[in-house]
């Protein structure tokens, strides 16, 4: 029997200010172990009760069996191959599926743990990036954004360099960040920008572990990215523990950065990214770095008081938003100190 997780309280506290590390991540990834291992076994009966000949064509049961040898003799690999980020997604849409009576896509769990992908690591003031850059697994248009096809040799020295930079910049200026990343994100789909060169970024709500990004022009943006999209992650996985606002109510609010009123499930995802944004920018230096920060503080302060007023929000949810608050209020109108 799978237990139920628990999150400290200064643990939840710690995430609400975007300050848990690496500690907090491992609570997260926990639940997200428990989660994936429950929606398999739930996949798995589903397949046979309803689709048994399908099950047994896409080999359901062997797949299974070699997860659970894996399991027994090897933790790190079980986890790894579970912690794949798009299986979540995979079970998910099968369940959909099953449960409308449609033909689910059952081979595509085998594909999903048969995509290595490119592994790169990289080093900076003793913390280590380990992930793989996935160019042509499936499910990398859940993204939401162009993807281009399989990579050549020299786009991926490429985006080994632009990682490498990118993470010189998180290790030695925001460590905080840089162990969470560390800790957390396994995966990272290469996006195409767009056409008028405007670069983007993605993370997907049943995607732990991986986030989208084009290449930027500096290892400045590429940092930003990978906190923004990873506090998108961790926010993710912390909702699958702890509930902090209702179900969809229809009403729509105000976000501070898009033309496009929200939901307060998708105000808060954006409330929390942009909570990084923030501190990003007051500890980079110079005029446009404090330009940057005086105005995503601001627009993140007016969400989070929309958020405290919008009545949607659990009890949880109003301590973690109070808490981000407070951060961002602590910070005070002016940059970092040097």
């Amino acid at each position: 029997m799978t237990r139920p997780h628990v999150i400290a309280r200064e643990t939840f506290r710690a995430l609400a200010r975007g300050r848990g590390g690496a500690g907090a991540v491992a609570v997260l990834r926990a639940g997200q172990l428990s989660k994936r291992r429950l929606l398999l076994g739930a996949v798995r009966r589903a397949a046979e009760e309803r689709r048994p000949r399908a099950a047994r064509a896409a080999g359901l049961a062997g797949t299974y069996e070699e997860l659970e040898r894996l399991r027994r003799h090897s933790r790190a690999r079980w986890e790894a191959a579970l912690l794949l980020p798009y299986v979540d997604l995979w079970a998910a849409e099968c369940l959909r599926r099953l449960d409308a009576g449609e033909e689910p896509w059952l081979a595509g769990l085998a594909e999903l743990l048969d995509a290595a992908g490119h592994p790169v690591t990289v080093e900076a003031a003793g913390l280590r990036l380990t992930l793989r850059i996935d160019d042509r697994g499936p499910y990398r248009e859940a993204h939401g954004e162009p993807v281009p096809g399989p990579l050549g040799p020299g786009e991926l020295r490429r985006w080994e360099e632009a990682l490498g930079a990118a993470w010189r910049v998180l290790a030695h200026r925001h460590p905080w960040y840089a162990q969470a990343v560390a800790a957390g994100l396994t995966t990272l789909v290469p996006l195409r920008p767009r056409p008028d060169g405007t670069g983007v970024s993605s993370a997907v709500r049943r995607g732990y572990g991986a986030v989208g990004v084009s290449l930027p022009p500096d290892p400045e943006r590429l940092a930003l990215a990978l906190v923004h999209e990873f506090l998108h992650v961790q926010l993710g996985a912390l909702l699958d523990l702890v509930p902090l606002h209702g179900p969809d109510s229809g009403a729509r609010y105000h976000a501070p950065w898009r033309p496009d009123p929200r939901p307060a499930g998708a105000l808060l995802q954006g409330t929390y990214a942009h909570l990084g944004v923030s501190d990003f920018w007051r500890v980079e230096r110079g005029p446009y770095a404090r330009e940057q920060f005086a105005h995503w503080r601001e627009r993140t302060l007016e969400a989070a008081a929309t958020l405290l007023d919008c009545g949607e929000l659990t009890a949880d949810g109003r301590e973690f938003v109070a808490e981000l608050r407070r951060e961002i209020v602590g910070w005070g109108g002016g940059a970092a100190p040097a």
